[in-house]
């Protein structure tokens, strides 16, 4: 199944009040299902465009990876990742 077959895998609200959050020539195929990047966690092992900011902080700003329509199985795929992390380490 093509990507732009898949309807589950982009929303775009163009009514929020922050759309889009990320500065982009294409709002059209802005996508906003992970409006908080599950990469995040991932910390420099995200695999998208972010930096650091003087304090340290992870500063997602200028990342769009997320946010593009063709994306959405790439983020799916590093779930398991994101379970590692989450595990329960008794």
């Amino acid at each position: 199944m093509d990507a732009d077959e898949k309807r589950f895998a982009f929303f775009s609200h163009k009514d929020c009040e922050y759309f889009p959050c990320h500065r982009t020539a294409d709002a059209e195929s802005f996508n906003c299902l992970f409006c908080y990047c599950p990469l995040y966690a991932l910390g420099e092992k995200c695999g998208g465009g972010f930096k650091y900011t003087a304090s340290g902080i992870k500063s997602c700003e200028d990342c769009l990876f997320p946010h593009r329509r063709g994306n959405y199985d790439a983020v799916i795929g590093r779930f398991n990742e994101l379970a590692e992390i989450a595990k329960r380490r008794g």
